[in-house]
């Protein structure tokens, strides 16, 4: 096999392969869902968006519906168990009363969330009351504890897998404060005391239990009654909880959605501060793009993802290669062979580590030195311990010197320098905006950085310039339509959204694709107001002069005519090709695949629609088009 000197130094990170795109499996969560379905959670009510009342257990139920239809498309790989505690009827492992774990045929009670987990949760309350059933678990004469069960079956349902690899959580809902409230004397202390023990012994596995308080209308839910103690929340940890739970039930969706999207970690990496001396981070990428996921080839008769197996075959015998192969690289009229592992070996120019070389004023790095989105890092005492003290003291002394640490870092193949710049936590009004710690930014080598270029009109004149009114007048517009307080999480992404209502609605066999909202176009209201109508025409004004006519100065430039016209004439051309297809019998046949790359674009330019992007996003590009 020919060795190719490019692909043997490849960067392993390239592409969409990389850590930014594809998470490890590390980073996977398992997740149960804990829900108190007491008389209690469908007697009390809350209004909802569409001014109808519903119960807390339909909130509850409804909460972790929308959760798991943005999970299997976003976090697909994240496993979760759904379970019910003080119920009628009971279903668990553990044979224990009143704890029902809901699950559907050929799914392990703690796997990943599938279409028919989803259609048939959503129909959960229908049928609940006449299959599961509810009552009071903790009842007194009864030495019965549904929420030490709960706790038990929940903990169990986490066995799989280990800490190292996976975070493992409960989330509870309940708007029960005190569930031991009926109770009296050393039974109540009793009870109370050994599901505090389970609690901590979950804990002290690695999981860890997350409140979703359901207050009622006319009471809070008061967390200082029980679950303090079982969280383990005290000073100002107990102030801020209520708050940051959310007090207004209208916000326990998005609750819920902080609560299953957090940070992630990437990668563990070793940090030599100095010889003998290392501590270890944590990474974590901040903001990344976000793609489609990538197409998965399933078998036509079971429906399984496909396994693909490559085997190497002999041209003179025709016989399976069994022994792994080698590559070689022409060297002197001779072959010098390579097996694989002396090619990872070559590879090998670095360890993974992160080694300190020194440190620098903040003045001396530039906007322009950051090559890619930077990664997070943050201490961990999980390998190492003492990590976290000795990485506060060097995050303090770089905030206080303001300096940043240039540090050696890179994958086997991919070594290159590195800024570590300190940040500050930010909190406004006791929420923290911005967590303490420090930035990883990936510094260029000399050949990536390129002087630019000022381009002048093909005149002897120079560019033209704006004078100083103009400038004001482009400010004060500026300044008119600003966005304060702007972040990229507030807007979501038209394209994609509208991608995962088509799949949610054919995963789900729904009727209606749930709509979509582009919250990316103009704010027509906004736009229309005096104060700014008013900017934009004296920044026009100033500009272009009180007899510029802008129809007819677009009309009267060659060049924009002369481009008009061939993107015409590129389209005219498209719409006669792309007229030789059966769009809409290929597209219901699925046999869009079948055509090449240049035919597709056809019917893309013909319709006016971007041509950019691999096979699999023109096609998807067409069926959005079509309403497929």
């Amino acid at each position: 096999m020919d060795l190719d000197p490019e692909d043997v130094f490849k960067d392993e990170e390239d592409g969409s392969d990389n850590e930014f795109f594809q998470q490890s499996a590390s980073s996977k969560e398992y997740v149960v869902y804990l829900v108190d379905a007491s008389p209690k959670m469908f007697n009390t009510t809350c209004p909802c968006k569409d001014q109808k009342d519903e119960t807390h257990f339909d909130l509850a139920v409804s909460c972790i519906a929308e959760s798991l239809k943005t999970q299997i498309i976003s976090r697909s790989y994240d496993e979760v168990a759904i379970c019910f505690f003080n119920t009628r009827e009971k279903k668990n492992l553990q044979d224990l009363n009143g704890v029902f774990v809901f699950n559907v045929a050929e799914r392990e009670h703690l796997d990943r969330p599938t279409a028919r987990l989803i259609k048939e949760f959503d129909c959960l309350q229908e049928s609940f009351m006449r299959e599961i059933g509810s009552q009071y678990g903790i009842v007194p004469g009864s030495r019965e504890n549904s929420l030490y069960n709960a706790l038990w079956v929940a903990q169990a349902l986490l066995r799989k897998g280990s800490i190292k690899t996976a975070d493992k959580r409960i989330l509870l809902f309940t708007n029960e404060d005190d569930p031991f409230g009926g109770l009296q004397g050393a039974a109540k202390a009793d009870m109370k005391r050994t599901s505090l023990q389970r609690a901590k012994d979950a804990q002290d596995l690695g999981i860890s239990i997350e409140l979703l308080p359901l207050s009622c209308p006319d009471e809070e839910f008061n967390v200082k009654v029980f679950y303090a103690d079982l969280l383990g929340l005290d000073g100002e940890d107990l102030v801020q909880f209520m708050p940051s739970a959310g007090q207004k039930l209208e916000d326990t969706k998005d609750q819920l959605r902080k609560c299953m999207f957090t940070r992630r970690i990437i990668r563990r990496i070793t940090f030599d501060i100095t010889n003998g001396l290392s501590i270890q981070l944590n990474t974590y990428a901040l903001i990344r793009p976000a793609v489609p996921g990538a197409i998965t080839w399933l078998d036509s008769v079971t429906n399984l993802p496909l396994k693909i197996e490559r085997s190497l075959i002999c041209e003179d015998t025709g016989a399976l290669i069994q022994e792994p192969p080698k590559r070689f690289q022409p060297y002197r009229n001779e072959n010098v062979k390579f097996s694989m592992d002396e090619i990872s070996e070559m590879k090998g120019i670095s360890t993974g580590c992160l080694r300190l070389l020194g440190f620098k004023p903040l003045s001396c790095l530039k906007d322009y030195h950051n090559l890619r989105p930077s990664t997070f890092v943050y201490p961990s005492d999980q390998e190492v311990v003492g990590s976290t003290c000795i990485f506060i003291a060097l995050y303090r002394s770089m905030l206080q010197l303001k300096r940043f640490a240039v540090a050696f870092y890179g994958s086997s193949s991919h070594p290159q320098l590195v800024a570590l710049v300190a940040q500050d936590e930010i909190a406004k009004a006791g929420v923290q905006i911005e967590p303490p710690g420090m930035h990883m930014i990936y510094l260029p080598y000399s050949d990536d950085i390129r002087d630019v270029e000022e381009i002048f009109p093909d005149t002897d004149d120079d560019a033209p310039r704006a004078d100083e009114d103009q400038i004001q007048k482009a400010a004060a517009l500026i300044k008119r339509i600003d966005m304060r307080d702007f972040s990229v999480s507030q807007f979501a992404n038209p394209a994609l959204q509208r991608h995962y209502a088509v799949l949610q609605a054919l995963a789900l066999e729904e009727d209606d694709i749930p709509e979509t909202i582009d919250e990316t176009l103009p704010d027509e209201e906004g736009l229309a107001r005096p104060a700014v109508v008013k900017a934009i025409e004296e920044f026009k004004l100033s500009v272009y002069g009180d007899n510029y006519d802008e129809e007819r100065d677009f009309l009267g430039k060659g060049k924009v005519g002369e481009s008009s016209r061939k993107r015409k004439t590129i389209v005219e051309n498209a719409v006669k090709e792309s007229a030789n297809y059966d769009w809409a019998d290929l597209a219901e046949n699925g046999q869009l695949k079948d055509l090449t790359v240049a035919a597709l674009k056809t019917y893309l330019s013909a319709h006016n629609l971007p041509v950019t992007g691999k096979k699999e996003a023109l096609i998807s590009r067409i069926l959005t088009r079509m309403g497929k």
